[in-house]
């Protein structure tokens, strides 16, 4: 499909742990209608998988890799234990029980050859993490790129924070859990991916874990701060999968994760489609990106 002329698109990544590997069906959709962005932006997950897809993997390549690295829990234990980190089953299963190392995660968990810094990206990347001192967000988009990510995916007290770049740093979430702002440097069309869930799956739950209360708290807050960030800039497609019913921390449902989200895949396609013609023709009409 040939959209010649057409919109520099910026993209924001959200986090929201496992249900992150809900992007990748998106950028699959970019793929096939032929579309690449002009500006990543990442946020911890989002970070992670938008610098693949900045590195030049595409949509499958990501797919694939995720199934290779994260299909079982005994794959995921066994990277992790190659990387010095005891009792993984019981961690993700039923809490924070020890601190993980965000570096040896990001290490275990990319691709072979990796780029080792943003300048090798073939994609404008932009990171965001937290610098806990200061309380503000930290954004970066030049020098390594491993800390950079493993300082954004630091999730408190279940990651131990980063020092890096003369900040303490954690995960980007707590300040900025869907970076639109970054997005929004130098582009004409803005797409907002948000895979920190809704109340939906748990309005009649009682029974919830530790972890469970944990993470949910953590969820009623980046959607407060992504109510405020939309409002600052306004994404042309916001998007927001439902996604709840998948535990924070469950890498290992990659499979049924990916799957559910895919349903979406053709309706964003069509309507990114649409948007993308009407720029061009200079007739954007509003299209609801995100129908309840």
């Amino acid at each position: 499909m040939d959209f010649g002329g057409g919109p520099r698109i910026g993209v924001a990544l959200g986090g929201g742990s496992a249900r992150g590997l809900t992007h990748i069906p998106y950028i699959e959709a970019m793929d096939e209608l032929g579309l690449k962005p002009s500006v990543i932006s990442g946020t911890s997950i989002g970070a992670l998988i938008g610098a693949g897809w900045a590195s030049g993997m595409s949509g499958k390549e990501l797919r694939a890799h995720s199934f290779e690295v994260l299909g079982t829990l005994r794959t995921i234990a066994g990277k992790l234990w190659a990387t010095q980190v005891r009792g993984i089953g019981g961690l993700l299963k039923n809490g924070i029980s020890v601190q993980l190392d965000a570096m040896s995660i990001v290490d275990a968990f990319t691709p072979p050859h990796f780029p080792r810094e943003f300048r090798d990206l073939k994609v404008p990347l932009y990171v965001v993490a937290t610098d806990f001192q200061s309380w503000h967000q930290v954004v970066f988009n030049a020098g390594l790129l491993k800390p950079a990510i493993a300082g954004s995916l630091a999730i408190p007290s279940f990651f131990r924070p980063v020092v890096y770049e003369n900040h303490i740093l954690v995960d980007g979430g707590v300040v900025n859990p869907l970076p639109l702002d970054q997005a929004d440097i130098d582009t004409d069309f803005l797409i907002g991916i948000d895979v920190a869930g809704d109340p939906s799956a748990n309005l009649t739950k009682t029974d919830h874990k530790a972890i469970d209360i944990w993470f949910g708290s953590a969820q009623i807050m980046m959607h407060s701060l992504t109510a405020h960030m939309m409002a600052a800039y306004p994404p042309d497609i916001y998007i927001r999968p439902r996604v709840s019913q998948f535990g924070a921390m469950e890498f290992w449902r990659v499979r049924e994760i990916i799957k559910h989200a895919e349903v979406e895949k053709e309706r964003f396609k069509r309507i990114l489609h649409t948007k993308v013609e009407d720029y061009i023709q200079n007739r954007i009409p509003v299209i609801d990106s995100n129908p309840d």
